[in-house]
C-alpha cells in the first residue's frame, strides 16, 4: 500500500521533456498523471504531444503499467488562461461566451477545446471555472467566470462539460464547492466565504449541481473556508471531509474523481504543517493531489503519504473507492477512440469560432452623445500592456493590439501603451497627447483595483474630447467611466475580440453583448 499510495499523485516538472528524475519515478511507484504549465512545458503542439507520449510511456512502463491512459491535464480555460500555447486557438473566455448568453455556442467551444487538447495529447481539461462573479473585489476570478447569475453559471457550465465530453476529453468543474464571493486570491492566502447555507445553496452550488448531472469527469477542489459547512473559520475545503465527501457526494450528487487545487497554494500551510494537510486532505475524500514543479515540496507530500500509509491511517475502502474512480476515468479516456490529428489545433474551422465569439460578447453599455460610429477620425488609442495579474494568467503573452485592430479604419492612429499602474507623469504625457486628438479610445484592465489606471481615466475624460471607454478585461470598469463617455465591454484583450471592437466602433458590425453581470455592479463610482 505504500507503493501504491503513490498513484493518487498528479506529477509535475519544469521542462519540455520528461526528465530523468521523473523517468526514475514513474519506474519505482506509480503517478496518476501530469498536469502541464504553460510557462513550464509548452512549446509547439508537436512538442506537447511528444511529451504527452512520452510521460504515457514512462507511466505504463512502471508500477502501474496499464492499457489506460495516465491522466495529462492543463489549464484550457481560455481567457486570460491558456495552458496549451499560443499555437492553440485563443477563445475569448468563460465571461465573454456569458455575455453571449448562447449555450450552443459554449458547447461548441468546449468541443473545440477537447479536440485541441486531445491532439497535443492532453486527456483532462481544468474547466471549466464554475466560481460566481458576485463579488467584484475577488482579485483571482474576473472574466474566468461566466458571470453573476447562478442559473447562468449553471447552463453554460453544463455546456462547456459536454462539449469537452463530446471530444473525448474529461473536464474538471472548479473550484468546488464554489469561491466566486472570496475576496483574497487563495494563491496566497486563505479565503472565507462568509454565507451561511441557505444561500451557499441558493448561489455557489448551483453550477456544481448542474455540471455533476451533465457527468463532468472530475471536480477540482478550491482552498476557500466555508463556516457554514464545516464550522470552522481556518479549515480549508480541500482538507474537510464534510465538504469533499458529505456535500459534494452526498448531497450534491458528484459519483467523479475529486482533485485538489495545487498544494503549494499558500492557502495551504506549506511548513511543517504541510504533511499535516496532505493525510487530511486524503482522508476528506480528495482522490487526487495536484502538485507544483517543485521536486523538494513533492518529495515532501510523497513522504507524508506513505508514511500515513505505512501506519494505517488510510480506511482501506475509501482507497478502493478512489481507484475504481479513477479507474473508470481512465477506461473512459482510453474508449475515446483515435486522436485528432494536430492539424487542428489553432485551424481555420476554430479560428472562425473565436471571432464569432468575439463578436457576438462586444457589449455596448451606453453611447449618450452618439459618438458611433466613428468616422475617419484621428484617434489616441490608449491601453495597459497586458500582464497576468494573478498565477492563474497567460496575459503577459498577448501583445497590446488596439491600436492595430483600429488602424486602416481611422484617417491616423496614434497608439499609448502604458504600464498596469501609470506614473503621474505618464499620465500627464498621455493627456497632452489626447488633446491633439479627435477621438480617444481609451482601455483598461482591472481598473477597479488599479487606483492610477482610475486616474488616467479621470484626466482624459477632463481633456474636452470625446472619449470611448473599453473595459477591456472585467466588466466592472465601465463604472469608472463618467456618464458622458461612450462604455463598452470586450471581456478580453486577445487579438479577435480587439478586432471586434473595432468593428463596432465603425459601424462595420452591431454590439449583441449583454452584461453578464447585475446592473448594481456597473453602476458609476
Amino acid at each position: 500500500m505504500t507503493a501504491s499510495i503513490l498513484g493518487r499523485v498528479m506529477l509535475a516538472f519544469d521542462g519540455q521533456h520528461v526528465p530523468a528524475s521523473i523517468r526514475r519515478r514513474l519506474a519505482e511507484a506509480p503517478a496518476a498523471g501530469l498536469s502541464l504549465f504553460r510557462f513550464l512545458n509548452v512549446g509547439s503542439p508537436g512538442q506537447v504531444r511528444e511529451l504527452s507520449d512520452a510521460f504515457g510511456r514512462a507511466a505504463g512502463a512502471g508500477p502501474s503499467g496499464s492499457d489506460q491512459p495516465v491522466l495529462i491535464a492543463a489549464d484550457q480555460e481560455g481567457g486570460q488562461l491558456i495552458a496549451l500555447g499560443s499555437d492553440s486557438t485563443a477563445f475569448a473566455g468563460n465571461m465573454a461566451l456569458g455575455a453571449v448568453d448562447d449555450e450552443t455556442l459554449t458547447e461548441r467551444v468546449g468541443r473545440a477545446i477537447g479536440l485541441e487538447a486531445r491532439a497535443m495529447g492532453v486527456n483532462v481539461v481544468y474547466a471549466p471555472v464554475l466560481d460566481i462573479a458576485s463579488n467584484p473585489a475577488n482579485p483571482a476570478l474576473g472574466i474566468r467566470s461566466f458571470g453573476d447569475d447562478p442559473t447562468a453559471v449553471a447552463r453554460h457550465g453544463a455546456a462547456m462539460v459536454r462539449g469537452l465530453r463530446s471530444a473525448g476529453v474529461a473536464a474538471t468543474v472548479k473550484h468546488a464547492p464554489g469561491m466566486g464571493h472570496v475576496s483574497a486570491d487563495t494563491h496566497h492566502g486563505l479565503a472565507v466565504v462568509a454565507a451561511d447555507r441557505r444561500v451557499l445553496e441558493a448561489r455557489e452550488f448551483v453550477p456544481f449541481r448542474a455540471a455533476f448531472a451533465a457527468g463532468v469527469g472530475l471536480a477540482m477542489s478550491g482552498h476557500v473556508v466555508l463556516p457554514a459547512i464545516t464550522g470552522s473559520e481556518d479549515l480549508p475545503a480541500t482538507l474537510s471531509r464534510a465538504v469533499m465527501t458529505d456535500l459534494l457526494r452526498h448531497d450534491l450528487g458528484f459519483a467523479g474523481v475529486t482533485i485538489s487545487d495545487a498544494l503549494d497554494m499558500r492557502a495551504i500551510d506549506q511548513g511543517d504543517g504541510l504533511a499535516a494537510a496532505v493525510v487530511a486532505a486524503v482522508r476528506a475524500g480528495i482522490d487526487l493531489l495536484l502538485t507544483a514543479a517543485d521536486p523538494a515540496a513533492r518529495a515532501r507530500i510523497e513522504a507524508a503519504l506513505t508514511g500515513a500509509a505505512a501506519g494505517g491511517a488510510f480506511e482501506a475502502a475509501e482507497l478502493a473507492a478512489t481507484d475504481r474512480r479513477v479507474a473508470a476515468l481512465r477506461a473512459w479516456l482510453g474508449s475515446a477512440g483515435p486522436r485528432p490529428d494536430l492539424s487542428i489545433v489553432g485551424g481555420a474551422e476554430h479560428q472562425a469560432l473565436a471571432r464569432e465569439v468575439a463578436a457576438r460578447s462586444i457589449t455596448l453599455v451606453r453611447d449618450p452623445a452618439s459618438v458611433l460610429p466613428l468616422r475617419r477620425s484621428r484617434i489616441l488609442a490608449v491601453m495597459p500592456r497586458p500582464t497576468d495579474l494573478t498565477p492563474a494568467d497567460t496575459s503577459s503573452t498577448i501583445a497590446p493590439a488596439l491600436a492595430q485592430a483600429l488602424r486602416g479604419r481611422a484617417a491616423t492612429v496614434d497608439e499609448v501603451v502604458v504600464e498596469p499602474s501609470p506614473d503621474p507623469s505618464s499620465i500627464d504625457a498621455i493627456r497632452a497627447r489626447a488633446a491633439e486628438a479627435d477621438i480617444v479610445v481609451l482601455g483598461t484592465i482591472d481598473a477597479a483595483r488599479q487606483p492610477a489606471q482610475r486616474a488616467l481615466v479621470d484626466a482624459l475624460a477632463g481633456v474636452g474630447r470625446p472619449l470611448i471607454g473599453v473595459a477591456l478585461r472585467g466588466p466592472w470598469d465601465v463604472a469608472l467611466y463618467p456618464e458622458r463617455a461612450t462604455v463598452l465591454a470586450t471581456y478580453s484583450v486577445l487579438p479577435s475580440s480587439l478586432d471586434a471592437l473595432a468593428a463596432v466602433l465603425f459601424g462595420e458590425a452591431a454590439a449583441s453583448g449583454r452584461l453578464p453581470i447585475g446592473a448594481a455592479a456597473v453602476d458609476r463610482r
